[in-house]
């Protein structure tokens, strides 16, 4: 089966990948990843502290992603996946490509701010050339009624 895995991280953009990942998966029969990373800085602490940290972090995830999946599950008949993973955000999203051969699409959500796109969408759409899979990004203020016709 084929996935389209989306980055779920705090950004408003996140909510029209994951509407995208979730309608494109429903619409072809794939299935959808939502991979969330903790990067290294946020927990510079002491073992003890970093280890609360790090836990909570997860909590937060997990939480959110939930909000998501009910989403997914109710309106998409999808039932997505969670991944977490500790480190820098484009390494890790290109480890998990490389570990899930299933994932067929990897799908951004691009700021619709004047500062540009997102630091993420920059990065990874630099680097395109050299992914084993496309990119699919979904501008930050598209409608519903316009990615439904889209998807």
């Amino acid at each position: 089966m084929r996935k389209f895995m989306v980055v779920l991280d705090d950004s408003r953009e996140c909510l029209n990948a994951m509407r995208f990942a979730a309608m494109r998966a429903a619409n072809t029969q794939g299935g959808v990843t939502i991979l969330s990373i903790i990067p290294p800085e946020d927990f510079n602490h002491w073992i003890g502290v970093g280890d609360i940290m790090r836990e909570e972090q997860r909590e937060r995830i997990e939480a959110h992603f939930e909000v998501f999946a009910k989403w997914m599950r109710d309106k998409q008949g999808i039932n997505p996946e969670l991944v977490i993973r500790e480190g820098e955000v484009v390494a890790e999203i290109i480890a998990q490509i490389s570990e899930d051969p299933n994932v067929g699409v990897l799908v951004l959500g691009a700021s619709a701010d004047r500062g540009g796109p997102g630091p993420l969408v920059s990065q990874l759409s630099r680097g395109a050339g050299s992914l084993p899979i496309p990119i699919t990004i979904v501008p930050g203020d598209l409608s519903k009624d316009r990615l439904e016709m889209i998807t």
